[in-house]
């Protein structure tokens, strides 16, 4: 696995309609924050996910993620989350975390991993297409 160590972060106020009757955010919305930081990972590569399914036929669902809670969010709690790319040879990986923005502190971190499938047919692509892997900065050398 190379080390790929490419980066992007979001910031964010923890909305109201993200914390559940214990008054915290409920687990299935790190999801959601991880998918914020990725979604402007891939953008600042110039990867636009929508438009490679119409030109190019490709989908990569999420084939496994894993949480790690440390310390629970809260309403209005300011956050950035940090995606960081670490694998893109046979598939995408990317690790998260998300800390506070004041202190720094480290409340989750987690890991997603997306495959590259070919539709219609839903063919499982055995690596990432060298385009992709060149725009986020890892074409031809193995990453």
């Amino acid at each position: 696995m190379a080390d790929v160590r490419r980066k992007a972060t979001v910031a964010f106020s923890v909305p109201f309609a993200d914390v559940d009757a214990m008054q915290v955010v409920w687990h299935g919305h790190y999801l959601k924050y991880f998918d914020l930081a990725r979604d402007r990972l891939f953008r600042d590569a110039g990867l636009d996910l929508y438009r490679l399914v119409e030109e190019s036929g490709l989908v990569f669902p999420i084939t496994r993620t894993q949480t790690k809670h440390i310390r629970p969010l809260r309403f209005r709690d300011e956050v950035k989350c940090t995606a960081t790319l670490v694998e893109t040879e046979c598939r995408l990986v990317l690790d998260f975390e998300i800390r506070l923005a004041g202190s720094d502190q480290l409340c989750a971190k987690g890991r997603t991993e997306q495959a590259a499938v070919r539709l219609p047919e839903g063919n499982l692509e055995l690596r990432i297409p060298e385009p992709i892997r060149r725009a986020l900065g890892t074409g031809g050398d193995g990453g």
